[in-house]
């Protein structure tokens, strides 16, 4: 397995040149929370259940969107409702990139990770709501809602900096600040 560097915490390390651009793919990702602060992630469809494949939502950009929308457009069709508040937005932009076994497989091989704006919701409706089966796509088997401080323990290993950077970015929202 690779050792990919992680993401670019906010603040801190380099950030993505102008000529680098072209080589992340646009994305948003969603830390969706519900009333009691836990966190919605789901176990992707194309993982074995055994294996650490659980993540928030997170999507491309379409051509012409802004991220904003993007990221409304992906909690839809990932989560299965868009019943939420945009609570927070990262201030910049966090990036990835994949081990290098994978990149060749993933979007056609054109890109090498992906550049993330994030965004912290508020879940605004019941739980009965939420149906990520009953999508166009779907991308989970199933969900379910965690602490925050979990989440680097359910993502897969190559984007546990990145969870690291959006806990750090949320913390005054989850209460840390």
């Amino acid at each position: 397995m690779s050792t990919a560097p992680g993401p670019t915490p906010l603040g801190s390390g380099p950030a993505l040149s102008e000529s680098e651009l072209e080589f992340y793919r646009p994305a948003v990702g969603i830390m969706l929370l519900n009333p009691a602060g836990e966190v919605f992630v789901g176990r992707r469809v194309d993982m074995p259940a055994g294996l650490a494949a659980w993540q928030m939502p997170q999507g491309g950009i379409d051509p012409g969107e802004t991220p904003r929308d993007a990221a409304l457009r992906e909690l839809a069709e990932e989560v299965g409702t868009a019943n939420a508040e945009i609570l927070g937005e990262a201030a910049g932009w966090l990036h990835y990139d994949l081990p290098l076994e994978i990149a060749p497989r993933m979007w056609g091989g054109r890109f090498r990770g992906q550049r993330q704006k994030w965004f912290a919701m508020r879940f605004l409706g019941d739980d009965s709501e939420i149906d990520p089966a009953n999508t166009e796509h779907p991308e989970f088997a199933e969900w379910e809602w965690v602490a925050p401080p979990r989440l680097p323990e359910l993502i897969v290993p190559f984007k546990r900096p990145l969870y690291l950077a959006v806990l750090a970015e949320f913390r005054h929202i989850l209460g840390g600040d």
